[in-house]
């Protein structure tokens, strides 16, 4: 799931523990524009995150469900290709998610 020096190979809780900042890079970017699951792989391989679409698919999935996203399905070059947005609910949850980084952070960089 992750391809980055500075998280352990191969333990799983440390794949549970990153997937929440994926998620809030997922609704980051859904929040500015639409976003699709191909197009999200690659923008988070260039923050060290390696996710296979068994992996990103389900996450996009589980968080439309829980109404952070919503999608529309379109035909791009002849295949079905399924855009995101971030919805209401999710612009919220991202603004609170925001508050408690800039908390978490504070604490975490304080001398």
């Amino acid at each position: 799931m992750f391809d980055n020096d500075s998280i352990a190979e191969g333990k799983m809780q440390d794949r549970d523990l990153f997937s929440g900042f994926i998620k809030l890079h997922i609704l980051h970017h859904a929040a500015h524009e639409e976003i699709f699951g191909a197009g999200m792989i690659d923008e988070l391989s260039t923050h060290g995150y390696k996710l296979s679409p068994g992996t990103l698919y389900p996450m996009l999935h589980k968080m439309e469900v829980n109404g952070y996203l919503i999608s529309e399905k379109r035909e791009v070059n002849g295949k079905v290709r399924k855009y995101y947005r971030c919805t209401e609910d999710g612009q919220r949850a991202l603004s609170l998610a925001r508050e408690k980084a800039r908390e978490l952070f504070g604490e975490l960089l304080e001398p």
